[in-house]
């Protein structure tokens, strides 16, 4: 059974920092390639950061420099270290898988993962 569980969100304020796991069962985290995305309410939901299953990554211009992820095979599990926390990275973010690799890491859309987690709540205030 495909699973994913986010964990390590939280309340914060400006310029905090929270770190945001992922842990994965019933599949090989080493590969696939893994994402983060985010959604606030009213809005779509969009990628945040990716790795693949050579290791690697790609962020959206609004997280780079302040976000990091990562994944730990032995663990199989992902994380985003998220430092210089913004109002504006206030979301629901949620760990994602894509078995289609090459397709998921050029377009990195939402609906080319087919994998995702429940996700976890970042708020982060002024």
């Amino acid at each position: 059974q495909v699973q994913l569980v986010e964990s390590g969100g939280g309340s914060v304020q400006a310029g905090g920092s929270l770190r945001l796991s992922c842990a994965a069962s019933g599949f090989t985290v080493s590969s696939y390639c893994m994402a983060w995305f985010r959604q606030a309410p009213g809005t779509e939901r969009d990628g945040v950061a990716f790795i693949n299953s050579d290791d690697r990554t790609n962020y959206a211009d609004s997280v780079k420099g302040r976000f990091t992820i990562s994944k730990d095979n032995a663990k199989n599990s992902l994380y985003l270290q998220m430092n210089s926390l913004k109002p504006e990275d206030t979301a629901m973010y949620y760990c994602a898988a894509a078995s289609s690799r090459v397709v998921a890491w050029v377009l990195r859309r939402a609906a080319d993962f087919g994998y995702w987690g429940q996700g976890t709540q970042v708020t982060v205030s002024s």
